[in-house]
């Protein structure tokens, strides 16, 4: 019974993009439209999902709400709510990086540029999706952290306050760049292949040296008895 070991490639492939993950979202409250903080850590992860399969996507989006929550640690939310920040954090961001790239693999087989824009559109929706959802089942917490009086107004407060056009523009963000990026890591591959085939069909076209009967070797010794020593 023979051991599955993951390819070294894809090991390489992984902590590249874990590694753009953490540095992406690091950096995130850096990249903003005025007031709307962009991120974007989604492309690494629907790249990484793409490329490694469901599992690697997951993994990359475990790490993007884990670093999601070290960087909140001292937000009012988390001081007041600390247990749902976390449900909510690590369950969109897995999700965001699991589902979209479930979806490419279903969908790949037959119409595989379609998959990507599935894959790449999905990851925000979800991300966004799951964490509107998370704010509506704490929403006593938003009422109390950003004093709001009724719940009508906590609810347009985490569409048009916390979400706003953030959504949008991470969405057309992920649309336009993860595609480009499977893309051109497809193309390298493709050159990769294509140079390691010629080095190899080149290999077998050098000629190679007759070898001598095993007979005529052993009479040449007999007649030569000294070369053996």
């Amino acid at each position: 019974m023979r051991a599955n070991k993951i390819p070294t490639k894809k090991i390489v492939y992984f902590a590249i993009l874990l590694a753009l993950v953490i540095v992406l979202q690091v950096v995130s409250n850096y990249i903003a439209f005025g007031p709307v903080s962009i991120t974007l850590v989604l492309i690494p992860i629907v790249v990484g999902g793409i490329l490694l399969g469901p599992l690697a996507g997951a993994l990359l989006g475990l790490a993007f709400g884990i670093i999601t929550i070290i960087g909140s640690l001292k937000s009012p939310l988390f001081l007041t709510s600390p247990v749902l920040i976390v449900f909510i954090c690590l369950i969109k961001a897995t999700a965001a990086g699991f589902f979209p790239a479930l979806f490419y693999k279903l969908i790949a087989k037959k119409h595989p540029v379609v998959a990507t824009y599935v894959a790449a559109a999905s990851a925000p929706i979800i991300n966004t999706g799951l964490f509107i959802l998370g704010c509506l089942v704490g929403l006593n917490t938003i009422k109390e952290v950003f004093g709001l009086d009724d719940s009508t107004a906590a609810i347009a407060f985490v569409f048009v306050g916390i979400v706003g056009f953030n959504f949008f523009i991470e969405l057309g963000i992920n649309i336009l760049l993860s595609p480009a990026v499977v893309k051109i890591i497809e193309v390298v591959q493709g050159k990769i292949r294509e140079k390691k085939q010629i080095v190899e069909d080149s290999e077998e076209d050098e000629p190679q040296q007759p070898e001598e009967p095993i007979e005529e070797t052993l009479e040449e010794n007999k007649e030569n008895p000294g070369d053996l020593v």
